[in-house]
């Protein structure tokens, strides 16, 4: 079931011009609120058909920033509600020195992709999912959130805005960045005096590249992330302290790493930025949500997917020893999809896994992109149509 929703632009667009052969995206006039006075209203002219696309060398895109058109903004103050944002062109936003971001990390986002079907038609997958995450990382960090309809909103203009960087059907998909910050300056370690919400977007081919089996590491001597911390959240602070354990990892030859529980240091818990799931015959496991461990998005919908093929699906504590056992291992995430893993090395040991079409991980990959490409038909309810 695909919900048609038509991106409502409402008095942030001056003006939406078609015509008969081609639709072109005219004046955006952006209407501040009462924290963003100093956003100044935009009227850059897109000259570009729905048939359009941008000049790019589809068939090699890789996974890294290419400035698009446009951005979305909003602003709020501290103790205030988000009100209304606005479409600017797509370049540098000014901080303070003091902006609560750069000197306390006070910042959560999210990661969601769209994708072109053959007839041209736009298909977002499970929005409100990353929403409501957003709402539950922003409430753990001090800081106001736009509703879920308001993000929703501001990814679909967004996407809208910049159809022409839309990938062409199985040459990629438009990955989306929504992105909440503490703007406003502090001193003192606090909460920032006003926030701003921010949506870009950059079309992306694989994130690992070609389709190869991961080649993961056990890391035993950095963390990812403990009990009361914000491992379970899309905290901008999660991912810097983990470069130093993927750097040293690839730089032995390793595709990334897979980090243990901080308690035991026994238990598996997530690769750096993908959720992990094993399987044994007709049982397919995944490390249950314990406040240490990101809900991803892809994660839950590989869980559904999966008990709908009727594969037993357990969240559960999943000791690095059954490792021995397991008859594949793959790992999910916005960015990489699902990905297949070959072989996990711990204490100098490497364990091979089963890789190739005939896998588990395959059939469910299939039936996830079948979904979100518009292939296979939704029976989920998780498409959302932009138009």
């Amino acid at each position: 079931m695909i919900q048609r929703i038509s991106a409502g632009f409402g008095n942030l667009v001056q003006s939406f011009r078609v015509a008969s052969s081609s639709s072109k995206i005219g004046c955006y006039y952006g209407f501040s609120s009462q924290a963003s006075s100093s956003l100044q209203q935009t009227c850059e002219p897109s000259n570009y058909r729905d048939d359009d696309y941008a000049d790019l060398d589809w068939d090699n895109l890789g996974f890294g920033i290419m400035p698009t058109d446009y951005m979305y903004l909003m602003k709020c103050s501290k103790g205030e509600d988000f009100e209304q944002g606005q479409l600017n062109r797509y370049g540098n936003i000014e901080l303070g020195p003091a902006a609560g971001v750069l000197n306390y990390g006070q910042a959560v986002y999210e990661g969601t992709k769209v994708h072109r079907k053959e007839d041209g038609r736009l298909l977002l997958f499970r929005p409100e999912q990353n929403a409501m995450r957003m709402k539950f990382g922003a409430e753990r960090m001090c800081m106001p959130s736009p509703s879920i309809d308001q993000f929703v909103d501001a990814v679909k203009q967004t996407v809208l805005a910049n159809k022409r960087w839309v990938p062409p059907p199985g040459k990629g998909s438009l990955y989306i960045r929504p992105l909440l910050m503490g703007s406003g300056q502090i001193l003192g370690l606090g909460a920032a005096p006003e926030y701003t919400f921010l949506v870009y977007v950059s079309p992306v081919g694989n994130y690992f590249k070609g389709f190869a089996p991961l080649n993961l590491y056990v890391e035993k001597d950095f963390d990812r992330a403990s009990r009361g911390g914000t491992g379970g959240i899309k905290s901008i602070t999660n991912y810097a302290p983990g470069l130093k354990a993927l750097t040293k990892a690839k730089n032995r030859g390793f595709s990334d790493v897979l980090y243990l529980d901080s308690v035991n240091r026994k238990n598996i818990e997530e690769v750096s930025s993908c959720n992990i799931f094993i399987v044994k015959g007709n049982a397919i496991s995944t490390p249950a949500i314990n406040g240490t461990i990101l809900p991803g998005v892809t994660r839950r919908s590989i869980i559904e997917i999966a008990r709908d093929h009727g594969y037993q699906v357990e969240e559960c504590v999943i000791p690095i020893d059954e490792l021995i056992d397991a008859d594949e291992v793959f790992c999910t995430g916005t960015a990489v999809g699902v990905a297949s893993i070959g072989s996990i090395t711990y204490e100098g040991k490497r364990i091979k896994f089963k890789t190739g079409a005939q896998t588990v991980s395959q059939e469910l990959y299939s039936t996830l992109v079948g979904i979100k490409t518009g292939l296979i038909e939704d029976k989920m309810g998780w498409i959302v149509e932009i138009e």
